[in-house]
């Protein structure tokens, strides 16, 4: 059973509060190293940083407003042949669950990984909270707003920018981690909910990480449903438009029509993990003189060629375990709406299986077993 309790916050200091805690862990030796958003120098964006040194801290921002990389990509690379030393990451919620399904393929060891998730607002693009603080708007004091906003569920974008796409239509903006930061419901500028896991709770009281009286909030159950219930109001308006709008191949290959094939998606993705994949080897790498033979037959080819076999290719490889993170909107130039695509896909497919990406580790991939009735669909699953 996970403990809940609280975290009280001094002088409405909220991260300066969770960095405290967070300090503990590395001088409590509860973890060797804490992997965490810090913020530029610039202060116009943020960094995944990896901390060894409790001194080191300065700068770190729990609640980071940008999203620059996927971290469970990070948690891979920390994971695997680890020294067993414990690591801690900061990571939003669909960082978690990309961190889940990598555990199933096996790209990710948990063993000496310690998750702490955090309630998740959203996020913005990279580009936009540059923009944002090049205007002189203060990303401190942004957090701190949008801080404010959660009490109610009510995160808020500054007047002319928008949290991202994906982050709009999340419908599982609360993490499930060995350490959960309830942020949703709470005044923050007075207490923060700490949820700790049940192996953790033993350790943490034995090396004296104490903390103050149980968790009594049963107004954030509301709130977290109503954040929920928007967000899937609006995932729902996304994919009917989508749905609208590429309806076949051929209205596909319109849409997607500015894709340049620069893979920017699939290395984006967390999900894309393998080590070799077909798309970068010479095998869609063709000659001139096979274009000009398939132009001679067809009278007329697309360029660039195999536009459509490399969205559908990926689709059918990992549209079961697509956790939504949104990441391959973000790295594509084109703006391209490849997470709606996904999303979109993912909402049928996942819906026919019965399986809900990130969810439980133990939950078997439908890539990973067959049963003889999978493919039958049921009245009302799509």
């Amino acid at each position: 059973m996970a403990k809940q309790t609280v975290l009280k916050v001094s002088e409405g200091r909220t991260e300066e509060t969770l960095k405290v805690f967070l300090r503990s862990l590395l001088e409590k030796g509860v973890i060797h190293s804490l992997l965490i958003p810090k913020r530029l120098p610039s202060g116009d964006g943020f960094v995944q940083s990896l901390i060894h040194s409790p001194d080191k801290m300065d700068g770190t921002s729990v609640l980071s407003m940008t999203m620059p990389v996927q971290s469970a990509r990070i948690a891979s690379n920390l994971s695997i042949k680890n020294l067993h030393k414990r690591v801690g990451a900061v990571l939003k919620a669909c960082e978690i669950r990309a961190i889940v399904e990598l555990t199933k393929f096996l790209q990710v060891k948990l063993d000496n990984l310690i998750l702490i998730g955090v309630d998740c607002p959203g996020t913005f693009e990279v580009s936009d909270f540059a923009k944002m603080v090049l205007e002189g708007k203060d990303g401190e004091r942004l957090t701190q707003e949008i801080l404010k906003n959660m009490e109610k569920g009510e995160p808020a974008s500054p007047q002319g920018y928008a949290f991202r796409t994906a982050c709009q239509i999340c419908e599982y903006p609360i993490p499930a981690a060995d350490i959960h930061i309830k942020l949703f419901g709470y005044r923050a500028e007075e207490a923060i909910g700490l949820e700790i896991g049940e192996k953790l709770e033993k350790e943490l009281e034995e090396k004296g990480i104490s903390f103050s009286s149980e968790d009594q909030l049963p107004s954030r159950k509301d709130v977290v449903d109503k954040v929920v219930a928007e967000r899937s109001k609006k995932r729902d308006l996304a994919f009917q438009e989508f749905r609208s709008v590429v309806k076949d191949l051929p209205s596909f290959l319109d849409r997607f029509s500015t894709c340049i094939r620069c893979h920017n998606c699939m290395v984006a993705c967390p999900i894309c993990y393998c080590k070799e994949c077909v798309f970068r080897t010479a095998v869609f790498e063709h000659e001139g003189d096979q274009f000009l033979r398939w132009a001679d037959r067809k009278g007329g080819i697309r360029m660039p060629t195999d536009t459509l076999i490399f969205h559908l290719i990926r689709m059918s490889h990992m549209v079961t375990s697509c956790i939504g993170c949104g990441l391959c909107d973000s790295a594509c130039p084109s703006r391209l709406p490849v997470a709606t695509l996904f999303r979109s896909v993912g909402d049928k497919i996942q819906k026919m299986f019965h399986y809900v990406p990130g969810r439980d580790v133990q939950e078997v991939p439908p890539v990973a077993t067959f049963r003889e009735d999978e493919l039958k669909i049921e009245s009302g699953a799509l």
